[in-house]
């Protein structure tokens, strides 16, 4: 594979979004001080950021051209296989790119290692000319994350690298039929969780962490049923969140293994505000009125993490 140019996908930064928020850097360091807060922090990460991404920058322009590109512009943005994608952010930015850039080699760089976990963002600027130096030459290896994919009757797809809410968008009951292995049934719960490996030690691990210290079972030294899945592994964990049990509701599949053989079958119940999250990230989902039917599968696409 030749690479051509390098596309850098970045987030704007906290301090950013207040500024905007307030119009202004003094606006909003008056509102953040006077509601007892901290602007050194957001000032101090927007410092750190910048001078990561000068960094990165210096790196890319001794081997390739380069064009930076806001998060918010990921759905629309045309890549091309000759594209070499770079994320500098968190965490979720990495998850985010994935679905969008069809099986590219992505980069992940942890642009402040004091704040931010880096789970997905293995690199450091410093390292980036030592990998570039590498990856031009095609000596590199990915580390291949299987995703989740679901695709609603009108033919609209959705995918996720960590997991799928499935449910309602606010505090009220989800309603749907559900439908796994030959068994379907109505169903009124908190939503319904679908995670990948790579999400399975995130929000699928809160659900089963809670219902073990219900139950009175609780070993830190133990992984949870679903929390030790390998990433590349092709099967997604579901689980239906506080399932209620009435004359027109059923509790009978609770939790269940989706492989490419068996996928789950979810048909809304729901007039208004059903909805399909991907990745816990609000603005990108998928309505799932009454009327709409969704197969949860998994993706053929792969999201390619660079190591």
């Amino acid at each position: 594979m030749k690479f051509e140019r390098i596309i850098i996908i970045r987030e704007k930064t906290r301090l950013e979004q207040l500024i905007e928020r307030f119009n202004s850097k003094a606006q909003a360091k008056f509102y953040i001080e006077s509601s007892g807060g901290d602007f050194t922090f957001f000032e101090l990460e927007h410092h750190t950021f910048y001078e990561s991404l000068s960094k990165i920058k210096e790196s890319i322009a001794e081997f390739l051209k380069y064009k930076i590109i806001n998060r918010s512009f990921l759905p629309t943005y045309i890549f091309t296989e000759n594209d070499l994608v770079l994320v500098i952010g968190q965490d979720g930015l990495v998850a985010n790119t994935a679905k969008y850039v069809d099986g590219l080699p992505i980069i992940g760089i942890n642009p402040d290692i004091e704040r931010y976990d880096g789970v997905l963002l293995k690199h450091t600027p410093s390292d980036l000319k030592g990998i570039l130096k590498n990856v031009i030459k095609g000596n590199f290896e990915t580390k291949q994350v299987t995703m989740a994919k679901a695709t609603l009757n009108d033919g609209q797809v959705l995918l996720a690298f960590n997991d799928f809410y499935i449910g309602a968008d606010s505090h009220v009951s989800s309603r749907y039929s559900i439908d796994f292995k030959g068994i379907k049934e109505q169903q009124s719960s908190s939503g319904i969780i679908v995670s990948t490996g790579a999400g399975s030690t995130g929000w699928l691990s809160s659900i089963f962490n809670m219902t073990n210290n219900i139950s009175g079972y609780y070993n830190t030294n133990s992984p949870t049923y679903g929390t030790n899945i390998d990433w590349n592994a092709n099967k997604l964990i579901f689980v239906v969140r506080e399932p209620f049990l009435s004359k027109m509701s059923q509790i009978n599949i609770g939790h269940g293994i989706i492989t490419k053989r068996n996928t789950l079958k979810i048909e809304s119940n729901m007039p208004t505000k059903g909805v399909i999250f991907s990745d816990g990230i609000e603005s990108d989902f998928l309505n799932f009125n009454s009327g709409s039917n969704v197969e949860i599968g998994i993706a053929n696409e792969k999201a390619n993490l660079i190591i």
